[in-house]
């Protein structure tokens, strides 16, 4: 038998936590010496303390923790458990590593201001295009609640033309529109340009004819669509400084997407004015 000391040294765990383990029943001691109350430990009960410093980790309380082991969870069990954390954690870490961007952005707009280059914008006519088209609703216009479903539901539109043999023809548009009376959630709209009959929709998608635009401000943002923010002040600036007004909001050009290399793909914004 070991020692409280040893049997922390060789479960890399404090003595204070063993004697809090004891306290709440977690992880008895095999002996405790009735006349000086030392505990010891066999080495099996390693596979015990093993398991609890895992579920803790999985981020179960120590109740949760007492429960699981008295359900004697296997070891594939908790390789699951680990899985679903690690996704959980990963998806943490990109949801904050996102909000830092869309800070980082804000702090270089700060940085520019009276700067502002509007020079890259361009007024120009946006033709009608037949489209394949999935929408969805997102919770708001702001990036982080925009993104999830744009994401998705481009991947399932692609996934649906690729099934029914059906290939895009030009770069896909995002648009957008305002649900009414629903305090600020937005119909995002996925389409790809085909040449397909008008109403097609035995494939799992809509073909639909997006209106042209008579007058359009444009501006290329070269990176990711999270980093878009200044491209789309900069066509604020713009379409102040020359008397128009925007209707709606701007469409989404996606002119190169390499997949996962997001810091090269270029969008053009297409804003209707009048």
């Amino acid at each position: 038998m070991f020692t409280i000391g040893d049997f922390a040294r060789y479960g890399q765990v404090s003595v204070r936590m063993l004697r809090h383990y004891d306290a709440l029943g977690l992880l008895r001691p095999a002996h405790v010496d009735p006349a000086t109350g030392y505990r010891f430990y066999h080495a099996t009960q390693l596979a015990r303390l093993n398991r609890i410093i895992a579920l803790k980790g999985l981020g179960f309380t120590l109740g949760q923790v007492a429960g699981l082991l008295d359900e004697q969870v296997s070891g594939e069990r908790m390789r699951g458990m680990l899985q679903l954390r690690h996704a959980e954690v990963q998806a943490r870490i990109a949801a904050e590593t996102d909000r830092l961007r869309q800070v980082e952005a804000r702090l270089r707009l700060i940085e520019s201001e009276g700067h502002m280059a509007v020079a890259d914008v361009v007024l120009k006519e946006v033709a009608a295009q037949r489209v394949a088209e999935l929408t969805a609703v997102a919770a708001s216009w702001e990036q982080e609640d925009i993104g999830p479903v744009i994401g998705p539901l481009y991947q399932d539109l692609c996934e649906r033309m690729d099934r029914a043999g059906v290939t895009g023809v030009a770069p896909g548009v995002a648009w957008y529109e305002e649900v009414p009376n629903s305090g600020g959630k937005v119909v995002v709209h996925a389409t790809v340009p085909v040449d397909r009959p008008l109403g097609t929709d035995d494939a799992g998608f809509t073909v639909v004819d997006l209106k042209p635009l008579e007058k359009a401000a444009t501006i290329v943002h070269h990176g990711a669509m999270s980093d878009m923010l200044p491209a789309e002040q900069a066509l604020a600036a713009w379409i102040e400084q020359n008397g128009y007004r925007p209707m709606g909001y701007p469409r989404e050009v996606n002119l190169e997407c390499p997949p996962g290399e997001f810091d090269r793909w270029v969008t053009e914004l297409q804003q209707q004015v009048c």
